[in-house]
């Protein structure tokens, strides 16, 4: 039978070649009462090397499924809550479209009932188109300071500056407009 040999490497005595010896033993062919365990190896300086402690898994298969299935939906979600939302938007402003024509179409109410009213006529016929009721006399005021023009190419008959090609060219457009 082989000795063991203690951590420091030397040998020490096995129960069964203490001074008993093998016969003063009761049962000296059974197994031992625990079963032997591998001891540690030892480092260079004769202590034995501390281990650590497993950590347990931080993530189980199961909260790894769990995580993928919710971020699954969050995704399968996602696309029908902006459509919603766009369209809670779009809503939101046909609303206040339909709002600003509604205040619009009576104020040209408003407008449409003023030329059923004579006198409302009459006096946008004087305004607009100068005109007068049969009897009346008609005075015309012209300012002096309205008639005055400054720009001297804006008078007619009077010496224009000289202006580019493509001035020439865009006023003539204009003039066919």
């Amino acid at each position: 039978m082989q000795q063991r040999t203690r951590p420091g490497g030397r040998g020490a005595p096995t129960r069964a070649s203490g001074p008993r010896g093998a016969a003063g033993r009761a049962g000296a062919g059974r197994a031992p009462a625990r079963p032997t365990v591998a001891r540690r190896s030892v480092s260079s300086g004769g202590a034995a090397m501390r281990t650590r402690a497993p950590q347990p898994k931080r993530f189980t298969s199961r909260a790894v499924v769990l995580g993928l299935l919710l971020s699954v939906l969050l995704l399968a979600y996602a696309y029908p809550v902006r459509v919603y939302l766009a369209q809670q938007a779009e809503i939101a402003a046909l609303e206040q479209s339909q709002e600003r024509q509604t205040v619009k179409i009576d104020e040209m109410k408003e407008r449409a009932a003023k030329w059923n009213d004579d006198e409302y006529v009459i006096s946008q016929a004087r305004q607009r188109l100068n005109m007068v009721l049969p009897g009346e006399k008609t005075i015309v005021v012209i300012d002096p300071a309205r008639g005055q023009q400054t720009d001297p190419a804006a008078i007619p008959g009077a010496e224009k500056s000289a202006r580019p090609w493509y001035g020439k060219l865009w006023s003539s457009v204009e003039a066919a407009d």
